[in-house]
Formats: C-alpha cells, sequence, structure tokens
C-alpha cells in the first residue's frame, strides 16, 4: 500500500490509495460486516446497511458522530482495478449533515477569541 493522498475542501475529505491486493478482496474488506468492522466500527454507522451499492465498485454509507451534536456524513468507497493487478481504492467523506451549515469554525491555530459583532 502506498501512503495515499489526502484532500480536504469544503467539508469533504478525499483519500485515495493504490494497494496489491485484488480488488474483490478489497470489496469484500469494506461491505462484509466482520472485516469491515475491524477498521470502521458498527457503532460509527447510523444505520447497518449500506445506503447505496454499486456491486464490486462502489458502496457509501451512513455514519453519525457518537459525540454531540450527533452530526451525520456519509462515506463512499469507490474501487477501481490498477495496472499492477491490485486496487485503487478511493474514500469520500464527506460532511451532509444540514445542521453543520450553521457552525461557526475558529481556526485551530488561533488563540483568540472568537468575535462577534453586534448590530
Amino acid at each position: 500500500m502506498n501512503e495515499g493522498k489526502t484532500k480536504e475542501h469544503d467539508g469533504v475529505v478525499e483519500l485515495e490509495f493504490d494497494l496489491a491486493d485484488p480488488p474483490q478482496k478489497v470489496w469484500c474488506a469494506v461491505t462484509i460486516p466482520e472485516l469491515r468492522e475491524r477498521w470502521l466500527p458498527k457503532e460509527a454507522l447510523a444505520h447497518p446497511d449500506a445506503i447505496t451499492v454499486t456491486l464490486g465498485k462502489e458502496v457509501r454509507y451512513k455514519l453519525r458522530d457518537d459525540t454531540p451534536p450527533f452530526l451525520e456524513s456519509t462515506v463512499t468507497f469507490t474501487i477501481t482495478p490498477n495496472a499492477t493487478g491490485g486496487t485503487c481504492l478511493r474514500i469520500v467523506h464527506e460532511l451532509t449533515d444540514a445542521r453543520s451549515d450553521g457552525i461557526t469554525r475558529a481556526p485551530a491555530n488561533s488563540n483568540s477569541p472568537t468575535l462577534v459583532l453586534a448590530a
């Protein structure tokens, strides 16, 4: 497995990995609950079943935070064969909860309080 590529933008994290294992084996790892739970526990899922499935190619799950405000998101696993007989695994984790639009985030490196303007 390579180190992977990561992109983050507007509540979306995209990861991409080239794996030595064949697509069928990676598909099993992301779809069979007993295998998937090793790295994506059922407690993180909002629903135990996938919300969309394209057999052998793509699966999407709905997730829910385990701490307030319990925001929901989706994670999509896309599997494609690569040139070496392995697998290109693309993971897209997207915050989909409508309540997240109103959340104000302060920069992580800011030591100053958040400023609120009065009318």
